[in-house]
């Protein structure tokens, strides 16, 4: 049966083996050749069709060729003639053009050269009898204005020459251009010798006319440069005073108002010149005489910052800053290191002797804080009205094409300027250094004086002295210089004091501000109970609160100062309040970038170290007086609290005691409620609101946990009026804690979640069971915990 696949009915007949077979083979031969036949006869009959067809096509095309024999008659006899006379007619009309525009060339050239030949002419006789300088300059530079290739052409030199002037013109007019501008060098200086500004502007306008428009722009600059020097050696020129000697160079401020000046005067030349070189010499030619001012102003200001560095004895009171030992500090961390406890304190009482007075007045005398301060205020003056010059210039070099809201950018002129160079070496980098000097130092005689506040007290009775928030006095002081440091260093306006100022501030917060209310938290102030099982003095656990609060409010100052400096939130601005000013302190590329990330950079890394120390002193306090209190405080709760017993045996233990049921009831809320308050309350009259919030979420999750330990104790023993009991009077005690503070009774959410279950009928915890996940409650507890609650109450 394989063979009978194939579909050709020869080879099935071929292949069969029996007579159906063959019989079926020779019924698909039948169907083939039916099939055949009808293709054969269909061709047939469309024969004739075909036929007709291609006659069709060979009358059509005996008709075509007809017509196409008489159109080349057509062509070859009539429109041969039109087709050479529209040919010669075309070629002629270019050659016509050719010669048009032949002659507009040489017209142009003739007029070109006539020009040449009258500027010739006028140049020579302007500048022979009629000596009319502006007439020279204007016909020069009316012939400035023809081509090279024309002025130098054969037929110029044709031409143009005449009996009178019979130089070539390139020849005439170059000559012309020396001569003039030599007349014209010598008339501008005898005009600034005489002071005649009219005579000094009319032969600067001339330069550019006579194609020496560098020549102008150079001797105006050393012009307006003379001007510069005069009045810069004229404000360093002290003059005496009525004693007869001169005072005013010891002025804080003599050298930073002589550096003002020098720009004020260099800022109203540009401002009123700049039109009139633009005018006469183009756009952007200002800032050629901006580079020659700013030569003369690298020598001038030069001589300002070596005068002040001498003055100022500079390089002596770097040397003294870096070499200050701060022996207050380092001998505080060394007893710290050695376990040491009392570090001895700058006239304290206790010391009882001039000896450390004596250091501290001898390192004083080393280096005189207010002189310090002094030069830094001179100096961020002197930045400052470098920034201001350098945003001018900025201004004046920019671009024209340049968007108004982009960054500026350094010019070059200032960048390769030497006064740059100077800035950086006599300004900026002692600013630096003495300002983290007079940090640290700031910082250190801040732990020298300081104060702790007087008259606290744990006992409620007792009123309190002073005015929250109560913390050391170094604190105030260290974040008062803080503020008055950051506020300085960005009135310099200069990046490289911001970049350089904000980490060493950030620094020595982090190694001598926290360190030292580390050490005095640690050795000072520790609330270590005297003998074993007792609370620790009073006096320790105040002024170790007042440290804790100490690190709360200068985490609060710092974040306000930062946030000062930054600008204004939304709210404020929508407020009308005035918007960021750092943007217009730093409006070079990247330079408000910078500073924003310092500022939010020494925030953030202040604020980790000092809340970490924050935590471990809530920590401290907690273990060493909270959690003690609370252990003694939770026995003398729940003290003779029975709820293993029914409804009944507690009314007969009432009777028999003659109490109240009800007041019995009551008695586990109302002793923890006077416990609490007797606990909280002192604290929370010194804590600061963060701190005491801190402290008591604290409290509340160990609470929490207590009270859960409790309950489970009671597993299997209590009874149904037992856990109604529990959970009433473990609702009074979270009440308690969480007074005026809502979410703190989240940390009891395992706790009324565990009662809640026991206390459930019976019905209610087969509908809860029946439904799980859909009853609407955020579960603490597993389901082997809640199964855990029903069996707190005892079968």
């Amino acid at each position: 049966m394989a063979a009978q696949s194939n579909d050709d009915p020869v080879a099935i007949i071929r292949e069969s083996t029996s007579v159906a077979e063959i019989q079926a083979g020779l019924a698909s031969l039948h169907v083939r050749e039916v099939s055949l036949t009808s293709k054969l006869d269909a061709l047939l009959a469309s024969q004739s069709d075909l036929s007709r067809s291609l006659s069709g096509l060979d009358n059509l095309r005996a008709g075509v060729g007809t017509q196409a024999i008489a159109c080349r008659a057509i062509n070859n006899g009539m429109l041969s003639g039109a087709a050479d006379t529209a040919s010669r007619l075309s070629g002629r009309v270019r050659a016509l053009d050719l010669e048009k525009q032949r002659v507009e060339d040489t017209l142009k050239v003739v007029e070109q050269v006539a020009e040449l030949k009258a500027c010739v002419a006028g140049v020579a006789g302007s500048m022979g009898t009629l000596q009319d300088w502006e007439a020279a300059a204007g016909y020069i530079a009316r012939a400035a204005k023809i081509p090279e290739e024309i002025i130098r052409s054969e037929f110029a030199a044709a031409v143009v020459p005449t009996v009178e002037v019979p130089d070539p013109p390139w020849v005439t007019l170059e000559s012309a251009r020396e001569s003039l501008c030599g007349l014209f060098l010598r008339e501008f200086e005898r005009a600034v010798s005489e002071n005649d500004g009219v005579r000094v502007t009319r032969f600067f306008k001339l330069f550019p006319l006579i194609g020496r428009a560098d020549v102008g722009l150079d001797v105006y600059g050393r012009y307006v440069c003379q001007g510069v020097a005069a009045q810069a050696r004229a404000v360093l020129r002290e003059p005496p005073n009525a004693a007869g000697g001169g005072q005013l160079r010891k002025d804080n401020f003599f050298f930073a108002n002589a550096l003002n000046k020098l720009f004020e005067h260099i800022a109203q030349i540009v401002n009123s010149h700049g039109a009139l070189v633009e005018r006469h010499y183009g756009a952007g030619k200002m800032v050629k005489v901006i580079e020659r001012l700013q030569m003369e102003a690298d020598v001038q200001g030069g001589i300002i910052l070596d005068s002040w560095s001498d003055e100022r004895n500079i390089d002596r009171k770097l040397t003294d800053t870096k070499s200050y030992p701060f022996s207050f500090l380092v001998n505080s961390f060394l007893l710290q290191q050695r376990g040491l406890t009392g570090t001895p304190r700058v006239n304290s009482p206790a010391m009882g002797s001039g000896t450390n007075t004596e250091t501290r007045n001898n390192e004083d005398q080393g280096v005189d804080m207010k002189e310090i301060d002094a030069l830094l205020s001179e100096i961020a003056v002197m930045l400052s009205r470098w920034s201001l010059y350098s945003r001018f210039l900025a201004a004046q070099c920019r671009d024209p094409d340049t968007p108004s809201d982009a960054p500026l950018t350094i010019p070059h002129v200032l960048e390769k300027s030497s006064l740059y160079q100077k800035v950086s070496a006599r300004l900026i980098s002692p600013y630096n250094t003495m300002t983290t000097f007079f940090f640290r130092r700031s910082v250190e005689k801040a732990f020298q004086l300081d104060e702790t506040p007087t008259g606290l007290s744990l006992n409620p009775s007792k009123p309190i002295e002073g005015n929250p928030p109560f913390i050391i006095s170094a604190v105030d002081d260290v974040m008062y210089v803080l503020s008055a440091v950051i506020q300085k260093s960005i009135s310099t306006c200069q990046r490289d004091v911001l970049g350089f100022v904000i980490p060493n501030i950030g620094r020595v917060l982090g190694s001598d501000f926290i360190i030292m209310i580390q050490r005095k938290m640690k050795d000072e102030s520790y609330p270590r109970a005297a003998v074993q099982g007792g609370l620790p003095p009073e006096d320790k656990i105040i002024s170790f609160i007042v440290l804790i609060n100490s690190l709360d409010v200068a985490n609060e100052y710092l974040a306000r100062i930062v946030s000062n400096h930054l600008g204004p939130s939304s709210t404020q601005a929508r407020a009308g309040l005035q918007p960021n000013s750092l943007k217009e302190s730093f409006p070079f590329d990247h330079d408000l970038v910078m500073v924003t990330n310092s500022l939010n950079a020494l925030n953030t890394t202040f604020s980790a170290k000092s809340t970490e120390l924050m935590n471990d002193g809530l920590q401290v306090l907690f273990n060493q007086l909270v959690r003690y209190r609370l252990r003694s405080m939770l026995t003398e709760t729940f003290r003779d609290v029975d709820y293993t017993l029914t409804e009944e045996e507690l009314a007969e233990i009432a009777r028999q005691n003659d109490e109240d049921e009800d007041q019995l009831l009551e008695q586990v809320p109302r002793r923890f409620q006077h416990g609490w308050e007797s606990l909280m309350k002192p604290l929370s009259r010194i804590m600061t609101p963060k701190t005491f919030g801190w402290l008591l979420d604290m409290t509340a999750r160990h609470l929490a946990r207590v009270l859960e330990r409790r309950l489970w104790g009671y597993a299997g023993r209590t009874t149904a009026y037992g856990a109604i009991r529990m959970e009433r009077d473990f609702t009074g005690i979270v009440s308690a804690v969480a007074k005026g503070n809502y979410g703190l009774r989240e940390a009891f959410a395992r706790t009324t979640q565990l009662l809640m279950v026991a206390n459930m009928e019976e019905e209610e915890w087969e509908e809860l069971n029946a439904a799980p996940g859909e009853d609407g409650i955020e579960w603490m507890l597993s389901e082997e915990e809640r199964a855990r609650a029903r069996k707190l109450v005892r079968a």
